[in-house]
């Protein structure tokens, strides 16, 4: 794996810039004043897709486990602003 060092403050770069300089076989190292900070590596296609599907919502995954109260969008009392104990 080639490692491509880049520090931040003595770089104009843009991130259209930094994803250019990637490949499958390269990572990037964010530095400032030679001290890591983050490190860049390209997705694998199927990560990538594993990713997507687990941040995508399932409607209907667990119904009747959240139920709103009836009181819900009532205001509330005045100790709850004012920090009083009830």
């Amino acid at each position: 794996m080639i490692v491509k060092t880049i520090d931040i403050n003595k770089t104009s770069m843009k991130i259209e810039d930094l994803l250019a300089l990637m490949s499958p076989d390269t990572e990037i190292m964010l530095t400032q004043n030679e001290i890591p900070l983050a490190r860049l590596s390209l997705l694998e296609k199927n990560s990538q897709n594993e990713t997507v599907k687990n941040i995508i919502p399932k409607p209907g995954l667990h119904p009747g486990s959240m139920i709103m109260s009836d009181d819900f969008d009532d205001p509330l009392p005045d100790e709850f602003w004012l920090g009083e104990d009830a």
